[in-house]
């Protein structure tokens, strides 16, 4: 079983924050194919070619979207898919069976199943891409107000109130916050940051991440020592607290 987290990237296909696809199918050129086009787009990929191992892999990572092979060994995606909607953790994620079943009765019967989508071999990679990001949308339709107790960002005005006053915050500032809230309790490590705030063409450094948290903190904390909305991991990173009285 193979379950590797890739860095992000942030693009059009990742408007959604931090999104994590599992991948199962017994095609290793495939596999790897699908695992770099996937990161490449920002999306975290997990990943194995057994179909014995899907349900074990799905259960310790809990995607947001998985892409099924039909014909696996082991266990076939019929029969996983079938696993999956039993399990209470699991049944809401969205399925994308890949297979080279291309008749009609076998694109029905995989759709009547429940699965979200039914794409056959081979396909376009394009269009494969907007079907998932299609499926996490539904799944995760974007929030225009995010709040958290007092404080309250809004995307589409580009403002950012704490106790229903307006707080100032500069293009970069209210776009590290808004990468924080839009992720509550998720830790995010300082490269990830990066990636997602400055850009992958960065010309900064990790330190930076730190000096902009204590800027947020200034701006946002009654006292930045003892911040409620943005925790530090020791080690780690940052999260944004869920639950802010």
């Amino acid at each position: 079983m193979l379950c590797l987290l890739a860095s992000k990237q942030r693009d059009g296909f990742g408007d959604f924050g931090m999104k994590t696809i599992a991948v199962i199918e017994d095609d290793s050129d495939l596999l790897q194919l699908l695992r770099y086009n996937l990161e490449q787009k920002g999306y975290e990929c997990v990943s194995t070619d057994s179909g014995s191992a899907a349900l074990s892999l799905c259960c310790q990572c809990r995607p947001d979207l998985i892409l099924l092979d039909i014909m696996l060994p082991g266990m076939d995606g019929l029969q996983i898919f079938q696993a999956l909607r039993a399990n209470p953790g699991l049944r809401h994620v969205p399925v994308i069976f890949l297979t080279a079943r291309a008749s009609e009765t076998d694109r029905v019967v995989g759709l009547e199943l429940g699965a979200n989508d039914y794409v056959v071999k081979p396909f376009s990679l394009r269009e494969l891409l907007v079907r998932i990001r299609i499926q996490l949308a539904a799944r995760n339709p974007r929030q225009d107000v995010l709040k958290a107790g007092p404080l309250e960002l809004d995307r589409g005005s580009r403002k950012v109130f704490l106790d229903g006053e307006p707080v100032s915050l500069t293009a970069t500032e209210f776009r590290l916050l808004e990468h924080l809230m839009s992720s509550p309790g998720q830790v995010f490590n300082r490269d990830r940051l990066l990636d997602a705030v400055w850009g992958q063409q960065r010309a900064v450094l990790e330190r930076t991440v730190d000096a902009y948290i204590v800027r947020l903190r200034n701006k946002l904390e009654p006292t930045p020592d003892n911040p409620r909305f943005i925790r530090s991991m020791r080690g780690v990173g940052y999260s944004f607290q869920e639950s802010v009285m």
